[in-house]
């Protein structure tokens, strides 16, 4: 076994991976940028590296300045973690070359399955069926059109290089095929470094289900049954379990004997998983999308149900040592669910958010584990992925899985940094969801009912209830009791105060407290109509059940200088903290209702920015390139007449 193994990884991976390496008593060597300089894991391990600035390409992309941190530390293997470089054929090669030992598969196993492609043409060969799409690579944007026509919409367009949904396009309009095809190799390009696409058949209502390898170098090759990855957004996934109320067990055989053969007709070593889409009113007509030739985001709920720490196996395959079991010896016992935490709004089409972390809490407890790169402090910016943690639970069978997942979200408190936790909560109670009757659409179908744009009155109550108590007098004794915020007044009846408060995106509203409250460092209590609600909070942040609010003061006089320096005209706003990307107009120009503007990217999404009406635009505040905040005017569209009128 390794003495020392250097994490090439950043957040809530990068911890997980240090946790086993100190169970098994090998040291961890840490790598940060200069923005993850006080970051857990950084905290977390043995020893910590700087290899660059913030942006990925100058840091945790960065082959030489990895290899450099692994040589100065004496690390003898790399563990890639997931995201980043933990696919790239060319990192695998380097850390060989520079004398390492890769946690992962064999570099050329990494660059066919890499290849969507090519990987698709080799599992063919190997008997396991695959989705219905184009042939060949390098095809011109007029070849994938083409294949596109052939085959019939709806088509899913998906970078050959990529994973995790970046890049993808459900393309139902031929007629939107050019720019959805230009906008898919823009985003690959962006992520991956490659814009090689392909396209294939859309199966309607399907079911994402894939299934966990473990490979030695000795020829050994065993499944550890399937995981459910229905329930996404934007092709990707926010709950995971396992196993698959879908499947049945000469289903779960057929397709783990399908990954098998995928992972063998690649020379695959180590942990990885073999993505298939399946038909939900057929499940044995299933078939290969893709082969993630590393650990994954949802590996614990195959960990909870089968009793393996696959990482610990990650360390001792490339350590050389054989698979201490055969497949007749895994057995699935019990049920597992995951919940990812993301830094985004459910309630603005689940874009990225951001900010600090002020207060946190993150269940743990029985059959409940939180996987964090999580601390107080913590700033959370555009240039990483929005998953912040990702919180498991386990029970003997789903409904108790499912419980108490709900009620570990309801614990789960991040003030600071909008978060998808309440919505998780939510989701997790849907009657297609407790059924099992799920598919990679539903969430898109069901948001609407999960998310409101109205904030309860309750909220609003403990806001000024904090306020209130802040006017407070904290002198001993004899208090006069006009400084006292509680509306007495001389022979006249007590006339509550009250406070003109603001949730980002809402009108301002005029609150005064109506009930009892209760208000302690973090915590405020408040009971409305006979009913006691409980808060956790921070600054301006109140939360409760996974869900959080920013309640600000009101200034009403700055709101309406803000609205006179644009009267007349509408303002285009930023809709995430990100970057700008393409800017596609400039002062003076005349634009069309629905036109493209500019593209803001933020955690690897883009956001296409379009006029809200016809008009000529008056003001442009950015350049490509530039770093934008939520909610900063980004360009200026004054109206023509006819729009206007």
């Amino acid at each position: 076994m390794f003495d020392t193994v250097l994490v090439a990884n950043r957040g809530e991976i990068a911890v997980r991976v240090i946790r086993t390496l100190r169970t098994m008593g090998v040291r961890s060597v840490a790598v940060f940028s200069d923005a993850d300089a006080d970051a857990r894991h950084v905290r977390e391990a043995d020893t910590a590296v700087r290899i660059g600035p913030p942006p990925a390409a100058e840091s945790y992309l960065s082959v030489e300045r990895l290899l450099e941190a692994a040589a100065r530390t004496g690390a003898q293997a790399v563990h890639p973690g997931y995201g980043f470089l933990a696919e790239n054929a060319r990192f695998a090669r380097a850390c060989e070359e520079a004398g390492l030992v890769f946690i992962g598969p064999p570099a050329d196993a990494i660059a066919l399955m890499g290849d969507k492609i090519r990987a698709k043409e080799t599992v063919r060969a190997a008997g396991v069926p695959v989705v219905p799409g184009s042939s060949g690579s390098g095809l011109t944007d007029a070849q994938l059109a083409e294949a596109a026509r052939e085959i019939g919409t709806p088509v899913l367009l998906k970078p050959s290089a990529g994973g995790g949904g970046k890049g993808m396009r459900l393309v139902r309009d031929a007629a939107a095929l050019a720019d959805e095809i230009a906008a898919a190799r823009r985003e690959a390009r962006a992520s991956f470094g490659d814009d090689t696409l392909l396209v294939e058949r859309w199966v309607d209502r399907p079911r994402h289900i894939e299934i966990q390898v473990l490979a030695d170098g000795h020829g050994n090759v065993v499944h550890l049954g399937e995981r459910e990855c229905s329930l996404q957004r934007r092709h990707q996934k926010i709950i995971e379990e396992a196993p698959s109320v879908l499947l049945d067990e000469a289903t779960r055989a057929s397709m783990g004997e399908a990954a098998v053969q995928a992972a063998r007709s690649c020379g695959y070593r180590g942990a990885g998983t073999v993505e298939f889409i399946v038909p939900g009113g057929d499940p044995s007509s299933y078939y290969f999308m893709e082969m993630n030739t590393r650990l994954q985001v949802e590996h614990p709920v195959t960990e909870f149900v089968t009793g393996l720490d696959l990482v610990e196996w990650q360390l001792r395959v490339a350590a050389g040592e054989p698979l201490g079991f055969g497949q007749q010896d895994v057995t699935l016992t019990g049920h597992a669910v995951e919940a990812r935490i993301c830094a985004e709004d459910p309630a603005r089409g689940f874009l990225p958010s951001g900010g600090t972390v002020l207060l946190l809490r993150e269940p743990q407890g029985e059959g409940v584990r939180t996987d964090s790169g999580l601390s107080e402090g913590t700033e959370v910016g555009s240039l990483y992925d929005p998953m912040l943690s990702k919180v498991i639970a386990y029970g003997p069978d789903r409904e108790t899985a499912l419980r108490r997942l709900r009620a570990a979200l309801a614990e789960t408190v991040t003030l600071g940094v909008p978060t998808n936790a309440g919505f998780l909560r939510r989701l997790l109670a849907h009657p297609a969801v407790v059924a099992g009757e799920l598919d990679t659409g539903l969430v898109e179908r069901v948001v609407d009912d999960l998310v409101s744009p109205d904030v309860p009155d309750e909220v609003y109550e403990a806001a000024a209830a904090v306020r209130l108590d802040a006017l407070r007098p904290r002198a001993e004794g004899w208090v006069d009791p006009f400084s006292v915020p509680s509306g007495w007044r001389l022979g006249g009846r007590p006339k509550p105060a009250a406070f003109a408060l603001r949730v980002p995106g809402l009108d301002p509203v005029t609150h005064a407290c109506a009930g009892d409250a209760r208000v302690a460092p973090g915590r405020v209590d408040v009971t409305l109509d006979g009913v006691r609600h409980s808060f956790h909070r921070a600054a301006d942040w109140l939360g409760r059940d996974g869900d959080a609010w920013q309640v600000r003061d009101h200034d009403p006089v700055a709101a309406s200088l803000g609205r006179a320096a644009h009267a007349g005209a509408d303002s285009l706003t930023a809709p995430m903290p990100g970057t700008v990307t393409v800017v596609k107009v400039a002062v003076g120009d005349e634009v069309a209702a629905g036109q493209s503007l500019l593209v803001v990217e933020a955690m690897k999404m883009e956001h296409v920015v379009s006029a809200p009406h016809a008009g000529t635009v008056t003001e442009l505040d950015v350049t490509p390139g530039a770093t934008v905040a939520m909610d900063q005017v980004l360009a200026v569209i004054a109206p023509t007449e006819e729009a206007d009128g």
